[in-house]
C-alpha cells in the first residue's frame, strides 16, 4: 500500500504556481498556517478553526483569519473579530466574524496572505491534498490532518512532497481509532469530542481533552523546525 501511494505522489500534490519572492520570506510577525486534509471526513475544518481560535487567544489583538466557504453563521463574533472583518473588507475581501475568528471567502490566496498576515494570524483551511502545494508555499507552518478513513501511509508521502515547496509539515491524526496504523506516524493526535468540535466550528475555545490537544499542537508549531 505504501508503495502504491508513493507512486501516486505527483498526482496527489500538484506543483505550486510561482509565488512572488517577498511571500517566501519567513519574517512575518503573525503566523500563516496551512491546514491540509488528507481525505474526506478528516476533520480538517474543525482542526483549522480550533487552531485558529488558539492562535487568536495568543495574539495581542485577539482574532485570527481563517479561510472558509461563505455560508450562514449563527454565532456572534467578538469585537476583535469584527474589527478584523472590517479591516479585511476594506481591502476587498469578503469576511465575516465568527467567535474569535474572521472567516474569509478567498478568490486570491496570495493577496490574502499578503494582507491578512499584517493584521492577524492566518489559517488556510484546505480540504484537498491536490491543491495543497499552493497554500504550503504561502505558509510558515503546514499541518496535515488525517481521519479514520485515510490510509496512514498517505501522510508520509504527502508530507515529503509538500516539504519540497514549503516548510516540513506536522502530521495530525484526527479521532484515530484504537490500534490504528497511525501509531508512530503522527506528531499529534486530536481526540474525538463532539462538544469540542462544535466549539471549534463556532470560533470558541474548546475545553477538555480536545482543547488541551489543540493547545499542545499550537505549542509544537512554535517549536517546529
Amino acid at each position: 500500500m505504501a508503495g502504491a501511494v508513493a507512486a501516486a505522489t505527483d498526482w496527489l500534490v500538484a506543483p505550486a504556481p510561482a509565488v512572488p519572492e517577498p511571500m517566501r520570506a519567513r519574517t512575518r510577525d503573525r503566523p500563516v498556517v496551512a491546514v491540509v486534509g488528507l481525505g474526506p471526513r478528516s476533520g480538517t475544518t474543525t482542526v483549522a478553526r480550533a487552531l485558529g481560535t488558539e492562535l487568536a487567544v495568543r495574539d495581542g489583538d485577539g482574532a485570527c483569519a481563517v479561510t472558509a466557504a461563505m455560508g450562514s453563521v449563527l454565532c456572534l463574533g467578538t469585537p476583535a473579530a469584527r474589527r478584523l472583518a472590517r479591516a479585511l473588507a476594506s481591502t476587498g475581501h469578503n469576511a465575516r466574524a465568527c467567535g474569535r475568528l474572521c472567516l474569509i471567502d478567498v478568490p486570491d490566496l496570495v493577496s490574502l496572505a499578503g494582507t491578512a498576515s499584517g493584521l492577524a494570524p492566518l489559517v488556510f483551511d484546505e480540504g484537498d491534498p491536490r491543491a495543497a502545494a499552493v497554500v504550503a508555499t504561502l505558509a510558515d507552518r503546514v499541518v496535515l490532518v488525517g481521519g479514520p478513513q485515510v490510509e496512514p501511509a498517505l501522510a508520509g508521502v504527502v508530507a515529503a512532497s509538500l516539504a519540497r515547496v514549503g516548510p516540513r509539515p506536522l502530521v495530525v491524526a484526527s479521532r484515530p481509532p484504537e490500534g490504528s496504523g497511525w501509531t508512530g506516524r503522527v506528531d499529534m493526535a486530536i481526540p474525538h469530542s463532539r462538544l469540542g468540535a462544535q466549539c471549534a466550528l463556532a470560533g470558541r475555545g474548546p475545553a477538555g481533552h480536545f482543547g488541551r490537544a489543540v493547545e499542545a499542537l499550537a505549542d509544537l508549531m512554535e517549536r517546529w523546525e
